[in-house]
């Protein structure tokens, strides 16, 4: 039974929400085009729907982590686009302080825990955030993503192991969007459906259409009340897909024209504007009015990012240890 009904005002958020990520990385990609971006940049367009439906589930009491390609899970949790540009440009006004770039957004107030540049490093990282939720005794959980290519890592046995061994809060998912890199899935592994791998380990686990935000909503909103009820960690396969390649540095040679095609013709932002209209949620007034919103704040976030200063060159000392005290551990 759901626990989070879907709503009108949900179908509008999600909407609004995932128009940002693709107008937020399409300007990303021209950015890095004319260098004012620099180093990796791994764009989401595509896959918003597995962060749409997930963010009408969780509440800001619930921690997040990732891969990488970080830039909209970013936004997903609230942070603003003008410290998640200006990171992207390297400046200190950036929510890393311009030291992260693109592969490492973080936020402590908004509990986003990264942006990880080694792959599958963030796996274990989920499960000890969930235990120390445990620990403290709170209701929350951790989402914690990673791709189809992280999980063929031998971390993520070990914390499959030990999440369910002591029954930890937290959701792992992956974002299966078909190619590790440019390596098929098909071309790593005989069994290609990646959400068995949680039947080792007796994980509750399941393949959802990361291109619809209804079915994420769905299977999110079980396993969030699961691990709420003390029951334990779920594993999630979204089956979504990427428009662009890996990287800006990929071509995406690797697959033909009518694979991107078939993926197109489901592009969630487009399924939920034809919900919305034939539900007579919104008119296109307020199609005009988002539009406008979300092509503002961008523009604002490049403005910001231009006219922001680079980090001095003493930063590079600064922030390589931190002390203070760590509501985690107790004397």
């Amino acid at each position: 039974m759901s626990s989070v009904p879907i709503t009108k005002d949900t179908y509008l958020q999600w909407y609004e929400s995932m128009l940002l990520f693709r107008k937020f990385e399409e300007k990303a990609g021209q950015l890095y085009g004319q260098q004012k971006i620099r180093g990796f940049c791994h764009l989401y367009i595509g896959q918003e729907a597995v962060l749409a439906g997930a963010m009408s589930v969780l509440t800001p009491d619930d921690s997040m982590i990732t891969t990488y390609r970080d830039h909209a899970h970013a936004l997903a949790r609230g942070m603003s686009a003008n410290e998640v540009m200006a990171e992207l440009y390297g400046k200190v006004t950036g929510c890393s302080k311009g030291k992260g770039g693109s592969m490492h957004m973080f936020s402590k107030e908004k509990k986003f825990f990264g942006g990880h540049g080694i792959v599958g490093a963030q796996i274990p990282l989920g499960a000890g955030i969930a235990f120390a939720e445990q620990y403290l005794g709170t209701k929350n959980v951790n989402v914690c993503y990673m791709g189809d290519g992280a999980v063929r890592q031998g971390a993520l046995n070990e914390t499959f192991n030990m999440a369910m061994l002591w029954k930890l809060p937290v959701i792992f998912i992956c974002e299966n969007n078909g190619y590790a890199m440019g390596t098929s899935v098909a071309r790593t592994t005989n069994m290609v459906d990646i959400y068995k791998i949680g039947l080792g380990f007796d994980m509750p686990c399941a393949p959802v259409d990361g291109m619809d935000p209804v079915a994420v909503h769905n299977a999110m909103d079980e396993a969030v009340q699961r691990a709420r009820n003390g029951e334990g960690p779920t594993f999630l396969e979204m089956r979504t897909y990427r428009y662009k390649g890996h990287s800006m540095s990929d071509p995406a040679k690797y697959r033909t024209k009518e694979e991107l095609e078939s993926y197109k013709a489901k592009d969630p932002i487009v399924v939920v504007k034809a919900a919305i209209v034939e539900n007579n949620y919104a008119d296109q007034a307020w199609f005009d009015e988002i539009d406008a919103k979300v092509k503002t704040i961008v523009e604002e976030s490049v403005k910001f990012a231009e006219e922001s200063p680079y980090p001095e060159a003493a930063e590079l000392y600064k922030d390589v240890y931190v002390q203070e005290d760590y509501p985690y551990i107790t004397s």
